[in-house]
């Protein structure tokens, strides 16, 4: 999977041109390009909630990082198992992409941090179970991205924005 961390004003402008990624330029011709961050496999349950509570000095769980699907949208879910079967193969609630809004605490969390923290915190995140398992850890990146999504963080809080996840498989 693939997330990209972005902000935007409301979910109608956070649901703009769905099929695009948020951290490339490949928008609706006329449309803005998203202030994204490119964060790879870094999902906003798990990851991104573990690193939400190594800023906070708390342990990781669920609670974290509560999201909200808000594509596709909620109210199309099919309801039944006949309602699933018959959905196109390219529908976005077999495939994807989904944009989840994540609540304006992780906002907050992220952009309240200080700065001199961040070293010590991506330092602590590298070392997290699910980067680990996976071998060798790139320190640099993942101080990066955590650099990166504070930023991001702290011009939606100033913007009176909420962060946004763009996934896609």
């Amino acid at each position: 999977m693939l997330y990209d961390y972005y902000r935007a004003a409301d979910r109608d402008a956070a649901t703009i041109g769905p099929e695009f990624g948020r951290a490339v330029a490949e928008h609706l011709p006329g449309e803005p390009v998203f202030d994204a961050v490119d964060a790879k496999g870094i999902d906003p349950g798990v990851r991104l909630g573990k690193l939400i509570g190594l800023i906070r000095g708390v342990s990781w769980s669920v609670e974290l990082t509560p999201s909200v699907s808000v594509y596709p949208p909620p109210e199309g879910v099919p309801q039944s198992e006949e309602e699933w079967e018959s959905l196109p193969e390219d529908s976005p609630y077999l495939e994807g992409p989904g944009i989840e809004e994540l609540p304006a605490a992780v906002r907050d969390t992220l952009a309240d941090v200080d700065d001199a923290r961040i070293p010590e915190i991506a330092g602590q995140w590298a070392e997290i179970e699910e980067f680990t398992t996976y071998g060798v850890v790139d320190r640099e990146y993942l101080l990066t991205v955590a650099e990166e999504l504070v930023g991001l963080a702290r011009r939606a809080k100033d913007n009176d924005q909420l962060l946004y996840c763009w996934l896609c498989p």
